[in-house]
């Protein structure tokens, strides 16, 4: 079930925490129950990093990636980039995504809005987006990822989905002001009663590993 929590009195977890199958990342700063909760459900599995990036504690907002990497802003510092033990490459952004991330990359909207990472989030089992996307802008990108979408909201009525709350294939945290009907929503989008978090992560060391061989 995705836990309830907040970053300094603000439910917008999302904007403060970037969570993938292979690493999280917590920003710095803020109650020590906010990266507590984020390491007792996760660092079993995967490692729990706190850091800053570009200087803030937006790293939810600044950075995207996923077990293949991590894309940084250019204003990121050097001793951040050691911290997180990740570069950029000069590349075209299209490109740059493919590279690091090993997949495809596809120009969408959603709800009309360009900002597409601010109002979706996807895991490989589903992905919730902008409540206003209708079923006709929701069937190429679901055709394009073939998961489940659902459009709806997160903190009760927020329609900025990527900054109160964050995803990954077994759990999922979401600020605390977040409504019962849309956690069932979230649990059931996401498959999160079905999740074995061992099995993800075998597939996942696996996967790194035969990456390096």
């Amino acid at each position: 079930m995705p836990e309830g929590l907040q970053f300094e009195n603000s439910c917008e977890v999302g904007i403060f925490s970037k969570l993938t199958n292979a690493y999280c990342l917590v920003a710095i700063g803020g109650s020590e129950s906010f990266y507590s909760t984020f390491e007792a459900e996760l660092a079993d599995f995967i490692p729990v990093a706190k850091t800053s990036i570009a200087s803030t504690q937006i790293i939810g907002r600044l950075c995207t990636g996923n077990k293949n990497g991590l894309l940084l802003p250019h204003t990121t510092t050097d001793q951040e980039l050691q911290h997180v033990r990740n570069s950029l490459a000069d590349q075209e952004t299209e490109e740059m995504i493919t590279d690091v991330h090993g997949v495809e990359v596809f120009r969408q909207t959603i709800a009309g809005n360009i900002l597409v990472g601010s109002y979706c989030a996807f895991s490989n089992k589903g992905g919730l987006v902008h409540p206003h996307a209708s079923i006709e802008g929701l069937d190429e990108p679901t055709t394009l990822l073939q998961v489940p979408l659902v459009a709806s909201t997160v903190n009760r009525g927020s329609e900025v989905i990527a900054a109160g709350f964050t995803v990954n294939d077994w759990t999922a945290f979401c600020g605390s002001d977040t409504a019962a009907t849309e956690m069932s929503v979230i649990e059931s989008v996401f498959k999160l009663r079905e999740a074995q978090p061992s099995a993800i992560i075998d597939d996942t060391r696996k996967s790194l590993i035969d990456s390096y061989v």
